[in-house]
This record gives C-alpha cells, sequence and structure tokens, in this order.
C-alpha cells in the first residue's frame, strides 16, 4: 500500500486523469457504473436509464489513471501483468482497469458503490415491484427465510439486496449480522454488525468457516461467485436462517442451477437437495426494454429427484419451520 503522506499526491493525479466528466458521474447518485472502451468512448449507466454516451478519453490519461491507482493500491501493472482490480482511493467504487496487449488501448469499468438506500416502499413507488410484492418481501425477512436475489450483470442486485437488508434492521434490530464481500458494497443500518472482506490470502470459503464461530444471527453474502457457494448452504443449513445472498443469474431456476454449478467445484456429490434445504426463496431481477422489474418471488419447496419444486409465494404463508 502505499505511504500516507504520497497518497494524496496520487489522488491528484488521478482526480486530473479522469477529468471532469467522470468526476461529476462519479458524484452523481444515479450513476451505477462508467465504461471506458479501448476507442476512448466514455460510457454511463444510470438508474433507471439505459447506457449513455459520456464523452472521450484519451488513452494517455487513461493510462495514468489506472496507473495510479494500481499504484494506490499497491499493485504492480505492466504488460505481464495487465489487469488491476482494485477500489478507486478516491471513493472506494470497484473498478476493473486493462491495459495492452490483452485491449488494444487502456480500458477499465468503475462500478458504483450505493450511494444510497432505496427502501422497498420506493420500488413501489417506481414501479419496480408492486405493493404486493413488497408485503411478501417484508414477510420473508420477518420469517426469516434465506433469500437468494438473482439477476443479470447490473440488474440491481445488491441495491435489492441493500434494501431487504435494511428491512432487517426493521423488523429483527438486535439480530447480529455477518456480512461477507469481496468488495464494499452492502450498506447497513443494524446495530449489531460485522462486515468481512476477502483478500488475496483469504477466500470466501474461509470467512464463511470464520463466519460460525463469531454467533451470526444472519449471514449475508454479497455475491456467491465460487465454490464458498457449498460453505454458504452448510452455514445456512446449521441453525442460521434468514440469510440474504445475490448470485449471478437470470431466473429462478437458472439461479439454483448456477448454485450447483458452484458447488460442483468441491463436490462430486450432487448437491439439489442441500440447495433445496437452505434456499427458501428466490427473488429474480429482469432488465427490460422498459426498465428493471422484480419477477414474482418464488418459493423453494424440494426437489423431487428430476427438478425443483418451485411455487408462488403467497400473501398468508407462513414460515413452516
Amino acid at each position: 500500500m502505499t505511504h500516507s503522506r504520497s497518497l494524496p499526491r496520487l489522488v491528484r493525479k488521478l482526480e486530473d486523469a479522469l477529468g471532469p466528466a467522470i468526476r461529476a458521474a462519479l458524484d452523481d447518485p444515479n450513476v451505477i457504473e462508467i465504461m471506458l472502451n479501448s476507442d476512448g468512448k466514455l460510457y454511463v449507466e444510470r438508474l433507471g436509464h439505459s447506457i449513455a454516451h459520456l464523452g472521450q478519453m484519451a488513452a494517455a490519461a487513461a493510462e495514468i489513471a489506472i496507473g495510479s491507482i494500481a499504484h494506490a493500491t499497491g499493485t504492480a501493472v505492466d504488460e505481464r501483468r495487465p489487469i488491476v482490480s482494485a477500489e478507486l482511493p478516491i471513493s472506494g467504487h470497484r473498478f476493473e482497469g486493462l491495459l495492452p496487449p490483452i485491449v488494444a488501448a487502456p480500458s477499465f469499468s468503475i462500478r458504483k458503490r450505493a450511494s444510497s438506500l432505496i427502501p422497498l416502499e420506493q420500488y413501489v413507488v417506481d414501479g419496480f415491484m408492486t405493493a404486493k410484492h413488497a408485503r411478501l418481501l417484508t414477510r420473508a425477512v420477518a420469517d426469516r427465510l434465506n433469500i437468494l436475489v438473482s439477476g443479470g450483470t447490473g440488474s440491481g442486485k445488491t441495491t435489492l439486496a441493500n434494501a431487504l437488508i435494511s428491512e432487517i434492521a426493521t423488523v429483527a434490530p438486535d439480530d447480529r449480522l455477518i456480512i461477507l464481500e469481496d468488495a464494499v458494497e452492502i450498506r447497513c443500518g443494524s446495530h449489531n454488525v460485522l462486515s468481512l472482506r476477502t483478500s488475496d490470502d483469504i477466500d470466501m470459503s474461509r470467512l464463511l468457516k470464520s463466519t460460525l464461530r463469531l454467533r451470526p444471527d444472519r449471514i449475508i453474502v454479497g455475491e456467491v461467485r465460487d465454490a464458498a457457494a457449498l460453505s454458504l448452504l452448510k452455514a445456512w443449513n446449521t441453525g442460521h436462517p434468514g440469510g440474504i445472498a445475490t448470485v449471478h443469474a437470470n431466473s429462478a431456476r437458472s439461479a439454483l442451477r448456477r448454485l450447483e454449478q458452484l458447488t460442483a467445484e468441491t463436490s462430486r456429490q450432487p448437491m439439489q437437495d442441500v440447495i433445496a434445504e437452505a434456499v427458501d426463496l428466490v427473488v429474480s431481477i429482469e432488465r427490460t426494454a422498459a426498465g428493471r422489474r422484480l419477477g414474482e418471488p418464488v418459493r423453494v419447496v424440494g426437489h423431487d429427484g428430476t427438478g425443483y419444486r418451485l411455487e408462488a409465494y403467497q400473501e398468508g404463508e407462513r414460515n413452516a419451520e
């Protein structure tokens, strides 16, 4: 990591290299992603809108920005190591930078952290979900169901997970939450919360093992993306209901199949029964031409040997546990 006295100088260098358009986008609470392609074209994605052209950025400025971020985070970057995965030192937003030879010219993407929490009520006002869906999700949190939020890239999985976590703070304010992430994206208003992050030496599976010794009431994982899926399922199945996790998938069934693929990385045994027992509810977010929308929340009833038994989550239904 860069010495603290040299960090302000690097930050000023980075801000100059990024330029006013990107700095303004970073300050815009509606912006969720900023992207630079190798042809120098900048694009921005805002909540509720399609990707739009933001302007141009010179290759030299992009290279300075990538180099400054690498330097500030103690990461080496050159032709042999042309990828920088880090957090912006000026904001903590997730940064992925690429240099030649794997791209024609310096390129990057900045995924912004949620700058504000969107409550479920606002989702209803914005037409993202129905009032019925909001009631169902609130009750699912209160009933301590393990909820899997699925969606594609940029669909708003983490934003919705943050809204559900906010409901935990309302309906179960004394619950102890353990949050595990690769990059800081989860926002939590609970007073008893411990956040853990992976590192180059400590992966998600190791964090999950430690979590069970930290007296959690609810276990929350920012995104399930590797063999840690099996550790999460086991944790959810060992007396820790009410967890929340996100997974990259486009439907409820594909989300469960994605968990199968991830658990297969560490186990040769089929895990459908374990998945069906651990995951209570799947909430899918879809991106359509009209914007994002929430699919019908689906209850995972079990696995009958040929497929998952799924049912629409109904009002009036209570947790059988």
